[in-house]
């Protein structure tokens, strides 16, 4: 059932077009100020910022974002999906969300 519910959360987000996929998503340092200049560029308010794995340097520069959530691949959940505006995954990631959701 929760396979399901996420496959329908996902297409729903591809089928509004409120899903970026971007090549990498690697900060140089823990920066609350290039984070928000990233989601700045590419649109985003609120939104879900999903990583192949835990990157302390995105999870920590995101953290003081209002309405911004990261997630690991492998733990993304409905709810966070649904809430958010758009949701920004790492390629790296999206490959990681095929193989444990498919």
């Amino acid at each position: 059932v929760k396979r399901l519910a996420l496959k329908s959360a996902l297409s729903a987000k591809a089928a509004s077009g409120d899903i970026v996929v971007v090549d990498s998503l690697n900060l140089d340092e823990v920066k609350t100020k290039a984070m928000k200049g990233f989601l700045d560029t590419v649109g985003a308010k609120k939104a879900v910022v999903v990583t192949p794995e835990v990157n302390e340097t995105v999870v920590k520069s995101a953290r003081n974002i209002p309405g911004v959530v990261t997630s690991p691949a492998a733990l993304i959940n409905v709810y966070d999906i649904v809430n958010a505006s758009q949701l920004i995954i790492d390629k790296a990631a999206l490959a990681t969300i095929e193989e444990v959701f498919a």
